[in-house]
């Protein structure tokens, strides 16, 4: 009869991964700190987790940093409560500090690429999608949009300014981008209630 996977263990092995990234970041992340950090052996990691890629990606799916759910009744709203998430989730270290390393790492294995945009990448899009399709039923997008080019349009200025660092990404930057995106995808339903803050604070 084959043993029981004790889940105790893979939380404490995800959790150490996760504190190690922020601690120490991608390159020095190794099976030993983390055995130790968990209280565990790196055997009984290995039993789980084929390489210290699979570990990582599965702590970046257990801790879903820079995702949430929202619903303001507003999409212009929602969308700038996403992209501050995102922004925020992509300054803290166990995401910053890993994903350009991480992403080199997984061109050469396919199948664990395919996992990381299912388990990581995904979560954060269906729940700007979400947001995008309410958005959708009370007429406040064109129709024939394309809602994945959409997300794409939403989300790109944010990885692009907070991974190159070229510029600044504030917390106004969120507003400046859903204003920009939305004046051209929808239907002028700028938020009222938002202030005109592009140019305030958007870029510091």
């Amino acid at each position: 009869m084959a043993r029981q996977r004790d889940e105790r263990i893979d939380h404490a092995v995800l959790a150490a991964v996760t504190a190690l990234l922020r601690e120490v970041g991608y390159s020095a992340l190794t099976m030993e700190a983390i055995a130790q950090r968990a209280g565990t052996t790196k055997p009984a990691i290995r039993r789980r987790w084929r390489t210290r890629r699979h570990l990582v990606v599965a702590a970046m799916a257990e801790e879903r940093i820079g995702v949430v759910d929202v619903d303001t009744g507003c999409t212009h709203c929602d969308i700038v409560e996403h992209l501050d998430a995102l922004r925020t989730g992509l300054a803290d270290p166990a995401l910053a500090h890993v994903l350009p390393a991480l992403i080199a790492d997984l061109a050469d294995d396919p199948e664990l690429r395919a996992t990381f945009l299912d388990v990581v990448w995904e979560p954060r899009r269906e729940a700007c999608h979400a947001s995008l399709e309410k958005g959708r039923a009370r007429g406040d997008l064109r129709t024939g949009v394309d809602p994945e080019t959409v997300l794409d349009l939403f989300a790109a200025p944010v990885f692009f300014r907070v991974l190159f660092g070229h510029r600044p990404a504030g917390p106004g930057f969120p507003e400046e981008v859903t204003r920009a995106v939305l004046g051209g995808v929808g239907r002028g339903a700028i938020c009222a209630r938002t202030p005109e803050r592009a140019g305030a604070d958007g870029d510091g």
